[in-house]
């Protein structure tokens, strides 16, 4: 059963209130569910956790739950796999700091110029820090494709640690992770994976992936303002974490020192309980090869995200379509309409007339929201030459966005080209 549009915009409060949200790249809209758990969590729960009173053992309760369904999300094979933080940009500070004292002056770490700084800077401090040396990774200006070439010579003197993301938040494109993985293990590399991007669109899996650590954002996927790391057991209990002295020495709070935001996890438990829903009434079509791996919550989960992608294929392959028809205008990264299944529906461009924030005014003005500038892929907008003219306009489709949605887009977009 294909997505239903209206049912699944009625789960989601804010676009009943506003414009229309293209900005999703930057942080997508919260989930009914979400704000039902974080607020029943601050009016029946609220407490630190640890203790022996009955709202401290919710709290400890809740969190395990939270922490159970993200496990299933990603594919880890136990809860204790995944770490809670701040956001994605924290946690990979805090994991660096950690990966930092096993570093030798002249290692290697790889780092490429499709991603985003936040997994960028982390590994070229600690670099910097340790004494080792930074390869950088090229993606070809002409399609936004990573260089798997580039990667492979980078592989060449067998880096400690190569970073690299599911998705560019920048052009949309998705990068062959598996493949990747499977090319730094053979070069006897840990792989850490920025799936911030990607998370809202597709189907993870860190078993598969073969992967040592994958991080992403809840707030990219319909929940609050939260990151998570995900890591390899075996490699996460044997790290040196820093933390105060009387937090526990076991995961996953070891890497949790301090308190957590405990109502963002409660949200975050909504927003799977809802991506489960989701999966149950539409995903069922995909559940064939699914199901070979998977069960329960977890194949609801992976049914739900096959389904999000699905849907979000027509959505970029229109805003290709809407995007290619205005005069003036230069699309960066993927536009092949055959190989829409090679991106998100993530679409940056720029026109001849308008400066990208002068397009972003004119179109707020219609009630259509994007971003401009550079988005932290900072490497991206300087690889493509615009980073000192303002970089690109970047309008991002998600699955309660609707073709009603991009035909005014792209008719308040041709306006702004004419004007």
């Amino acid at each position: 059963m294909a997505l239903d549009p209206t049912k699944i915009r009625n789960q989601f409060p804010a676009l009943h209130q506003r414009g229309i949200f293209l900005d999703n790249p930057g942080g997508t809209q919260a989930v009914k569910n979400c704000l039902d758990r974080m607020l029943d969590y601050l009016i029946e729960s609220n407490s630190n956790r640890g203790c022996v009173f009955q709202t401290s053992r919710e709290s400890d309760e809740l969190i395990a739950k939270s922490r159970a369904a993200m496990a299933d999300f990603l594919g880890a094979s136990r809860p204790e796999e995944i770490i809670f933080g701040q956001n994605m940009t924290s946690l990979a500070f805090h994991l660096s700091r950690s990966l930092g004292r096993r570093l030798q002056p002249g290692d290697e770490i790889v780092v490429t110029r499709l991603d985003h700084d936040a997994n960028v800077t982390p590994w070229t401090l600690i670099a910097e820090e340790r004494g080792c040396k930074v390869r950088w990774v090229d993606f070809r200006l002409e399609d936004g494709t990573l260089d798997l070439d580039s990667l492979e010579k980078a592989l060449d003197k067998k880096p400690r640690l190569v970073a690299v993301g599911y998705a560019s938040n920048a052009l949309g494109t998705i990068n062959p992770v598996a493949q990747i993985v499977q090319m730094a293990r053979q070069a006897g590399s840990l792989v850490f994976i920025d799936a911030v991007h990607y998370a809202p669109h597709g189907v993870i899996d860190v078993r598969q992936l073969g992967c040592d650590f994958l991080a992403c954002s809840a707030y990219k996927f319909f929940g609050p303002h939260l990151g998570i790391l995900y890591g390899r057991y075996e490699l996460l209990e044997e790290l040196f974490v820093y933390k105060v002295r009387p937090s526990s020495d076991k995961l996953p709070w070891k890497f949790e020192t301090g308190t957590q935001n405990h109502e963002g996890i409660a949200g975050l438990l909504g927003t799977l309980e809802y991506l489960e829903w989701l999966g149950t009434h539409y995903g069922k079509e995909f559940s064939g090869e699914l199901a070979k791996n998977y069960q329960g919550r977890a194949l609801h989960l992976k049914q739900a995200m096959a389904a999000v992608n699905n849907y979000e294929l027509g959505l970029s392959r229109a805003l290709l379509k809407t995007l290619a028809e205005i005069p003036g205008l230069r699309i960066y990264g993927l536009t092949d309409a055959d190989r829409m299944a090679e991106r998100v529906p993530t679409f940056s461009f720029r026109t001849d007339k308008w400066t990208p924030r002068e397009i972003a005014t004119k179109l707020d003005l219609e009630g259509i929201y994007v971003w401009d500038g550079n988005y932290y892929a900072l490497e991206v907008t300087r690889a493509l030459g615009v980073e000192e003219t303002g970089g690109m306009v970047r309008a991002g489709a998600v699955h309660y966005n609707t073709l009603e949605e991009i035909e005014k887009f792209g008719k308040a977009l041709a306006k702004t080209a004419r004007s």
